[in-house]
Parts: structure tokens; C-alpha cells; sequence
């Protein structure tokens, strides 16, 4: 059975709240001066000496007609700051602003305090965003390749979502083509009658069984790449037989599929099949050529040809089929109809299109021929692209059967986590053990691979990655557990009307304003796209956390300072388990 819709991933809740922005505080008081800024100009100096936030006066050498330095000076005399901006100062070219601690850390805290779960979600918008991932084929289980794919989506998603906006998550199944037919072809001849429950194999490994072993046969059998090439044209002619085996090894791939992502802990709103619209898509190749986008080949085929376009940037795109000369679809003939069914589904404001950078040229392409056809929505596809995985015998290839399923990776990092929890809880029951590995294994993968900037490819190492110590996931869900026992410890509810004036320790003004900027960097991983940011944000807070702790005692015998100190923690805690969140990741209360 083809899944129709999935459960969809865990919601986050819309509502609206005041956000504590000095940035507005700093724009104002250079307003005085008429000197008007967009937020996004203001910068966070390199170290807490130099302010919190700092102006770069570079814009305003030429209507001023003076060096960047001067008008740094002259604006840091003239400027009469008022609370909470306690002082202003030139650096060289930089306008530094310095803002009342106390006052600062009040509003941060108690912002996160009254938020908790809610502390980074922003109003919400009007926005749709169709993120469209991982999209694979019906021939082969999901690999390394696939995963990293599926939690780019995934947490970009998320961010789309905390930001405000309407996310619509949506998967292609590519059910058919020549890679499918190979598959089925294999079964057919070598098959016969084996069902995946008789060998105990996973449904969707049990199809990849196949593709392998159509690619081993192939060295001993050249014919069989032609006799696959039948085989579609026999599947688009709506052969019984073909599509009989055809429905029966896609029944199994979806199966697979469905479970693999319910491990990551992924979930859709809508499926897409590639078979139900390829034929639907030469619709929109033959209202090209009425348009004069596309031409005839003198076999057959359909194509464009950007090598003379008017617009130079696009004739690097050079020549493209888009329906073969025996009239069967390719890639971009269904893409082109999917594009459009997006739309008119959804009416999005974007669309999101996760794949591998090997794919950049592809939606180029596709992007451009949208464009030709009219379509006015054409100009909000994104198409969001990643670097490969590598292991250390070099890039994953599924056809020769050494790919690194992702099934076996996730069972792989719950037994290395399993591992690191005995170390330090040998008497820990069976039941426990399973849950934590399950939440710190997975925790690891996930975090190892979004702390990747998304263009750069990955030498993923399971090892480091389950490491409690480092730049890891384990590591900042260790943050989070270490303060849910203190927080335990403890014993009572943390309050909000706490002697703010008493967190003043440097390691404690640094935290908490390091808890501020979590709203801020959320808005920029939906605009870049990048939960990398999120990622290395969280490292930071889980040091400068640790760094807090060992410098500041927090239960202690002064309850006044006591009571300031587990605020801090409890609003600690919420960032990071806010921040996790994002990332797909869970926020243990033990490890």
C-alpha cells in the first residue's frame, strides 16, 4: 500500500508576544543624529569590553563627506544615551553601545521565564512554505545520503515554522523509471515468488537486494540494460503483468520507508508519486511548444536549447531533453509538473526543493523553463542543496551494495550510545537503557550532521559524533540534563521576581545574553536556511553554561543569590531544549 499522508511532525504553537529588541533602543538614539539603520546593520562586537552592540559607520563616509573613524567620534560625543543604553563609544569606525546590565538581563530572563517552551517563536505570518525532501527512489532502502536530506528538511522546517510561517511538508516518491524497472526486472528473473517476511529482511532492503543484484548480473548479462529499457516502455503502456510486480515491490518500498522515518522521528503532510502525473507533465511540454520554448529533434525528442538565449546568464545551461523521442518522461518532465501541482495546491510563498548539490545544474534548468512558460510563481523556488557524505572508504555508491543503509546507522549509533551509558550507569535497567540510547544515538547523528554548513560535505565519523565531550550532541544534551538535576535538586519552582542586580559575575551577564540572541538567530536559520546556526548556537551556550557553573555556585546557603542563579538555569534549560528542538533532537533529563 502507497501511503497516502503520514502523521505530521510535532506542531509548533503560533502565538504573539512582545519581543525585547534593544537593537530598537540603539536605532533610536542614532535617529536623534539622523542617522537611519536597518537592524540587521548592527553587529555583536567580538568581546563584552566593546559593548553589546556596534555600528559600522563605513555607509556614512559619503553623505557625511568625513573618514568612518571621525564620524564614529563625532556621533559617540553627540549622542546623549538614555536607559537602557547606559554608554556610547568609538572603536576605529565602529559605534559601540553599551546597555544597562541589569536592565538587560531582566528583560531576557523574564521573557524566557514567562515563554518557556514558546522563547524563540515569532508572530505569526501569512506565509506558506512547501519544503519538499527527501524525495527517493522506490528501488533501494534509504542510505547516509538520504538522512542528512531528511534532517536538512526537517529542521528547516522547523525553523520555517518558529519563524511564524505556514510549513507544508511534502515527499516525491519517484515510483518509476528505468532505476525502478532494473529492480523489478532482477526480481522477475531471480525472484520468483521470495516475499521479504520469508527471509526476515526489511521490506525496503529486500527491494535493494535486487538492484544490486541487477547491477552484479549486468557484468554477465549486457542485455539486461536494454531488456530495463523495455520494460518502461512496457510499464507506461500499462502492461498487467509489469505493473502487477511493479505495485507489489512498491507496496514494499513505502513499508521500509515509512518506518525509517518514524525512527528519525519524521512525518509528512502530503505524498507526491511520480506515476500519477509523468503523462500529465507532457501536458506542459506541448503548451511548450506552442510557446516556443521547446523544439524537435529529428529523432523524436523535445528540447530547449539556452546555448543562444537573449539572457547570457542562462547559456551555460546549454542543451536539455525534455521528453525522449520515444515519448517517455525524464526527470525534468515530471518536475515541471510537480512544480505547478505544488502550487496550485498550496498557493505557496516558497517552495523548497532539498537535493544534492549533483542537482544544481537540473533545477537551474528547470528553474529557467519555468520562467519561459509564464508561470509567475517561478521566481519563488528555492532549491536548497547539500554536500556529500563521505565514509572513509570514500563516497557512497548504491548500486555496488557498500552504501551505509540508514536503518543500520540508526541501530549503529544506539549501540555506541549504549556503550557510553553503561560506562557511567552500569546498574541502569534494560527499559531505561533503550530509551536513553535511542535519544542520545539519534541525538548524535542528527547533531553531527546539521552542524554541518549545508554546502560542505561530511566525513561523518560515528565514533566522534557519540562523543559527551566536544562540539556534540551528546555534549549539549548533557547541559540540559546536568541543569534538569539541578533544577531537581533544588526543589521548588524557579521565580521570575528575583534580585537581577545580583547576577553579576561576568560568566553570568555572558550567559544571559547569549540566551537573548536565541529569537534573533532563529529568524536567520529560516532566512539561510541553516541549522547549522542553530547548532553551533547551542555549543556555545553549552560552554558558556559549563564555564557559569563551575565559576558560580548556584545552590548555595545566600537564597537571594540562589534564587537568581536557578532562574538563569531554568532559562538556560529552555533555550537549549528549545534549540534541540529544532534540530529534530530530544532534550533528556538524564543521560
Amino acid at each position: 500500500m502507497a501511503p497516502s499522508s503520514s502523521r505530521k511532525t510535532a506542531d509548533f504553537k503560533v502565538v504573539n508576544f512582545k519581543v525585547v529588541d534593544f537593537k530598537t533602543e540603539v536605532l533610536r538614539l542614532l535617529k536623534t543624529k539622523n542617522v537611519n539603520a536597518d537592524p540587521s546593520v548592527l553587529e555583536i562586537p567580538p568581546t563584552p569590553e566593546m559593548g553589546d552592540f556596534a555600528f559600522p559607520c563605513f555607509d556614512l563616509a559619503k553623505p557625511f563627506k568625513k573618514a568612518p573613524h571621525l564620524i564614529a567620534r563625532d556621533l559617540a560625543e553627540q549622542l546623549k544615551p538614555s536607559a537602557p543604553i547606559e554608554k556610547v563609544a568609538a572603536s576605529g569606525p565602529y559605534l559601540n553601545f553599551f546597555i544597562d546590565k541589569t536592565v538587560m538581563i531582566q528583560q531576557i530572563l523574564q521573557q524566557i521565564h514567562q515563554q518557556n517552551e514558546d522563547y524563540g517563536l515569532h508572530p505569526a505570518t501569512q506565509k506558506v512554505v512547501v519544503m519538499e525532501y527527501p524525495s527517493p527512489n522506490t528501488n533501494k532502502p534509504l542510505h547516509l545520503g538520504h538522512v542528512r536530506n531528511i534532517l536538512i528538511g526537517s529542521s528547516v522546517s522547523h525553523l520555517f515554522k518558529q519563524a511564524g510561517h505556514k510549513v507544508v511538508q511534502v515527499n516525491l516518491n519517484n515510483d518509476r523509471g528505468i532505476h525502478i524497472c532494473k529492480s523489478m526486472l532482477a526480481y522477475q528473473k531471480w525472484g520468483g515468488k521470495e516475499l521479504p517476511e520469508d527471509k526476515g529482511i526489511k521490506s525496503d532492503h529486500f527491494v535493494g537486494k535486487y538492484y544490486v543484484l541487477f547491477s552484479e548480473k549486468l557484468k554477465e548479462y549486457p542485455e539486461l540494460e536494454q531488456e530495463a529499457q523495455q520494460m518502461l516502455v512496457q510499464w507506461e503502456q500499462g502492461d498487467k503483468e509489469v505493473r502487477k510486480v511493479w505495485k507489489l515491490m512498491n507496496a514494499w518500498a513505502y513499508g521500509g520507508f515509512e518506518d525509517t522515518y518514524e525512527k528519525l522521528g519524521v512525518f509528512f503532510d502530503k505524498y507526491y508519486y511520480e506515476s500519477n502525473f509523468y503523462d500529465l507533465a507532457k501536458k506542459i511540454v506541448e503548451q511548450g511548444i506552442k510557446k516556443g520554448v521547446f523544439e524537435k529533434d529529428p529523432d523524436g525528442s523535445l528540447f530547449i536549447d539556452f546555448t543562444n538565449d537573449p539572457d547570457e546568464h542562462l547559456r551555460h545551461l546549454g542543451k536539455k531533453i525534455v521528453l525522449r523521442g520515444d515519448g517517455t518522461s525524464i526527470y525534468i518532465t515530471q518536475d515541471l509538473h510537480l512544480a505547478k501541482q505544488k502550487y496550485d495546491d498550496y498557493k505557496f510563498d516558497q517552495s523548497v526543493i532539498v537535493t544534492a548539490t549533483e542537482q544544481n545544474h537540473h533545477f537551474q534548468i528547470l528553474f529557467a523553463i519555468l520562467k519561459k512558460l509564464g508561470y509567475v510563481w517561478a521566481d519563488k523556488q528555492h532549491h536548497l542543496s547539500y554536500g556529500m557524505v563521505y565514509l572513509p572508504h570514500g563516497k557512497m555508491k548504491s548500486r555496488e551494495g557498500t552504501v551505509v543503509d540508514a536503518d543500520d546507522l540508526i541501530e549503529n549509533m544506539q549501540d555506541l550510545a549504549k556503550v557510553e551509558i553503561r560506562k557511567r550507569h552500569p546498574d541502569l535497567s534494560e527499559v531505561a537503557l533503550q530509551k536513553r540510547a535511542h535519544m542520545i544515538g539519534l541525538g548524535a547523528l542528527k547533531f553531527f550532521i546539521l552542524k554541518v554548513d549545508h554546502q560542505r560535505d561530511i566525513h561523518f565519523n560515528p565514533e566522534e559524533s557519540i562523543s559527551f565531550e566536544g562540539e556534540t550532541g551528546p555534549y549539549v544534551q548533557y547541559a540540559h540534563a546536568r541543569i534538569c538535576s539541578i533544577l531537581k535538586k533544588y526543589g521548588k519552582k524557579p521565580l521570575a521576581n528575583v534580585n537581577y542586580r545580583l547576577l553579576k559575575h561576568e560568566d553570568e551577564i555572558d550567559l544571559a545574553k547569549l540566551l537573548g540572541r536565541f529569537p534573533e538567530l532563529v529568524l536567520d536559520g529560516a532566512k539561510h536556511y541553516k541549522p547549522s546556526l542553530i547548532a553551533h548556537y547551542l555549543i556555545q551556550v553549552a560552554q558558556q553554561f559549563s564555564k557559569f557553573y563551575t565559576n558560580c555556585q548556584v545552590l548555595i546557603d545566600d537564597h537571594a543569590v540562589q534564587e537568581a542563579r536557578i532562574l538563569l538555569c531554568s532559562c538556560t534549560k529552555f533555550v537549549l531544549a528549545n534549540g534541540l528542538k529544532l534540530l529534530g533532537i530530544e532534550a533528556p533529563e538524564e543521560m
